[in-house]
C-alpha cells in the first residue's frame, strides 16, 4: 500500500469556472500540503531505430487494462534503447545533469519525485504562494502527473535497470525538474504569470545547479492574437532563443479544431500533439491520433506527436483531480497512479526525449534539437498529415542520427515583436475575485503593474526581465536561494493601493490560498482537456472513455 499522505480539505474555498458561454460553480477544499511518499514501478520493452519491437512491455505493476503505462510509452518511443546507450563521458543516457523547467500547477513530494536533487523549486508564482503550507506544492495534480513522465524515478530503481519494471521510471528519469508553479488547486492562473515564470527561467537557465535546457508547457490560451506580436508567444521565443528547447502542446479541441493554441502558435518551438497507441506495443500499424489532439491547419500544426491517451504517471493524493475524478486512479492496489489523456502528457514525453538528447549532446542548439526529433519521427499509416506533423516521436532514432548542420537546422520564420496586447494572449481566460466577481483585464499584470511592451521587450530579449525577485516593477519573489529553492514573498496590501481592479485596495487576504478564482478556466488553458474539459463534467476520465 501507499505510503503518500492525501491532503484533506482543511477550510471551505469558493472558485468558478467559465467554460466557453457555460459557467458550473463548484466548491473545493482548501488542501493541506502532502506528505512525501512510498514505493514504485515502471519500464521494459525493445525498440529499434523504427519502434516495430514484438517485445511487450512489463505490466505486472499496472493491472488496470485501461491505462497506457510509462514502460508501454517508452517501448513505443524507443526509449528504452537509449537507456542502454552512453554519453561520451560513459556515462548511461537518462537525461542525467538536464534541468527541465516545468511551468504548471507545481510538483507533489510523493515517490518518485522525492528524492535529493530530483526538483529544484524557483519561485512559486501562483496565488497560492502566500499560504506557507502550499507554498510549492501541487494542489492540482496535473503538475505532478506531468513531472512523473518527464524525470519521474523510484529511488529503488538501480541505475541499468530500468527497463526491467521494478519500479517507476520516466522517459528521462536522471533529469532534474526545476519547479515553476503557476497555477492553484482551481487551476487559476493569469497569462502574466505564466510570462514570468518563463522568463525567470530564461533568465536563471545557467544558475550553479540548475541547467534548464528544456521548458514544458503543458498550457495553452485560445489567443487569437497574431503570435508575431503577441507577449506570450514573444517569451517563449526569447527563451529559445537564450538556448532553451521550449516544448508547447497545441490543445484539446480535437479534429475540427483549425487554431492551435498559444504559444503552441509560436512557429519555433516544438508543438506536440498526442497519439493513441491503441493499446499495442507490438505494432505501429493501428496508432492514431487521439481525439483529443488539436488538428490545427496547413500554416501552423504539431510539429510531432507523441503518446497522450489514458497515460498513467503519478498521483496526486488529495488534489483537485484526484478528489474530482476517482475513477482516474489506476487498479493496481498501490494508489500511486493516475491515469488521464491529452496534449500535455505528450508534450511531457517529448521533454523527456529532449533532455536525453542533450545529455548525449550538450551543445546542441534548440533548432538542432527539434530537427533531430521532426526528422526521425515516424509517419503514422493513413493518419490526417496535418494532425501528425511530422509522425510520432521516436527518440532512439534521434539519438542515432547524425547532427545536423547548424545552419541547415536554423529556422529562419520572422523574429517576434512582442508588441502586442497582454489581454490580447488571455484570450477568453480570466483570472477574478471572487466576492466581487471582477475579472483581470487589460494592460496590467496580477500586480496591477501596467504593462509596457516597448521597455519589456527590450529586457525579455536580453533575458534580464527579472532583477532578483522583482519582474514589470513590482516585487513577485524572493531573491535568496538556499541550494533546493528560492525564497517567497509576502504580496501586502500596499502592493494594490491605487492599482486595484476593482479600484478598492486590496489587502494580503486577497491573496490567500481562500481568495482565488478562475472564472475563465477553460480546456484550452492547460491544454489538457481530460484535466479540465470543456463543462469540468469529468467526461473525459470515466472508465467508458479508457475502454
Amino acid at each position: 500500500m501507499s505510503t503518500d499522505t492525501p491532503r484533506r480539505p482543511a477550510s471551505d474555498r469558493r472558485w468558478s469556472a467559465a467554460v466557453l458561454s457555460a459557467a458550473l460553480a463548484v466548491s473545493a477544499g482548501t488542501l493541506a500540503a502532502p506528505a512525501f511518499g512510498s514505493p514504485a514501478k515502471a519500464a521494459t520493452g525493445e525498440t529499434a531505430a523504427t519502434p516495430t519491437s514484438t517485445k511487450t512491455a512489463k505490466r505486472s505493476w499496472w493491472i488496470d487494462p485501461s491505462v497506457t503505462t510509462l514502460p508501454e510509452v517508452n517501448a513505443v518511443i524507443g526509449t528504452q534503447a537509449v537507456w542502454a546507450r552512453k554519453d561520451t563521458a560513459g556515462r548511461q543516457l537518462t537525461g542525467k545533469g538536464v534541468g527541465v523547467a516545468l511551468i504548471d500547477s507545481g510538483i507533489a513530494p510523493v515517490t518518485g519525485l522525492a528524492q535529493p536533487g530530483k526538483v529544484v523549486n524557483g519561485p512559486d508564482l501562483s496565488f497560492e504562494s502566500q499560504a506557507p503550507n502550499l507554498k510549492n506544492q501541487d494542489t492540482f495534480g496535473h503538475g505532478t502527473h506531468m513531472a512523473g513522465i518527464i524525470a519521474g524515478r523510484d529511488p529503488a530503481v538501480k541505475a541499468g535497470d530500468e527497463s526491467k519494471g521494478t519500479g517507476f521510471v520516466g522517459v528521462a528519469p536522471d533529469a532534474h525538474l526545476v519547479n515553476l508553479r503557476v497555477a492553484t488547486a482551481d487551476g487559476a492562473v493569469d497569462v502574466s504569470q505564466v510570462i514570468a515564470a518563463i522568463e525567470w527561467a530564461t533568465t536563471h537557465r545557467n544558475d550553479p545547479g540548475v541547467n534548464i535546457r528544456v521548458l514544458n508547457l503543458s498550457f495553452g490560451t485560445d489567443s487569437l492574437q497574431d503570435p508575431l506580436y503577441d507577449p506570450l508567444s514573444y517569451a517563449v521565443e526569447a527563451a529559445w532563443r537564450a538556448g532553451i528547447v521550449v516544448v508547447v502542446s497545441v490543445g484539446n479541441d480535437g479534429a475540427t479544431a483549425t487554431r492551435v493554441g498559444n504559444p503552441a502558435l509560436n512557429p519555433y518551438v516544438i508543438a506536440v500533439g498526442g497519439s493513441d497507441i491503441a493499446g499495442t506495443v507490438a505494432t505501429r500499424n493501428d496508432d492514431t491520433i487521439g481525439a483529443f489532439s488539436t488538428k490545427g491547419d496547413t500554416t501552423r500544426h504539431a510539429d510531432l506527436v507523441a503518446p497522450g491517451r489514458s497515460i498513467g504517471s503519478l498521483r496526486d493524493p488529495g488534489s483537485f483531480i484526484d478528489a474530482t475524478y476517482p475513477e482516474g486512479l489506476v487498479a493496481d492496489g498501490t494508489g500511486r497512479y493516475f491515469k488521464g489523456s491529452g496534449t500535455s502528457q505528450a508534450a511531457a514525453v517529448v521533454s523527456g526525449a529532449a533532455a536525453l538528447l542533450l545529455q548525449q549532446r550538450p551543445t546542441l542548439t534548440p533548432d538542432q534539437v527539434k530537427k533531430l526529433l521532426t526528422s526521425t519521427a515516424v509517419p503514422m499509416k493513413g493518419v490526417d498529415s496535418i494532425a501528425q506533423g511530422a509522425g510520432q516521436l521516436n527518440v532512439n532514432a534521434a539519438i542515432t542520427a547524425a547532427t545536423p548542420a547548424t545552419a541547415k537546422a536554423a529556422q529562419t520564420f520572422p523574429k517576434a515583436l512582442g508588441t502586442g496586447t497582454l489581454e490580447g494572449a488571455r484570450g477568453t481566460a480570466h483570472v477574478a475575485d471572487p466576492d466581487s466577481g471582477v475579472e483581470l483585464t487589460g494592460e496590467r499584470d496580477i500586480m496591477g503593474q501596467a504593462w509596457n511592451p516597448k521597455t519589456w521587450t527590450v529586457t525579455a530579449a536580453a533575458g534580464k526581465s527579472w532583477t532578483a525577485g522583482t519582474w514589470n516593477g513590482a516585487v513577485w519573489a524572493g531573491s535568496d536561494w538556499n541550494g533546493t529553492s528560492w525564497s517567497s514573498k509576502t504580496w501586502n496590501g500596499t502592493t494594490w493601493t491605487a492599482r486595484s481592479w476593482s479600484g478598492s485596495v486590496w489587502t494580503a487576504r486577497s491573496w490567500s490560498s481562500a481568495a482565488w478564482t478562475a472564472t475563465g478556466w477553460s480546456a484550452r488553458s492547460w491544454s489538457a482537456r481530460s484535466w479540465s474539459a470543456r463543462s469540468w463534467s469529468g467526461s473525459y476520465w470515466s472508465s467508458r472513455t479508457w475502454a
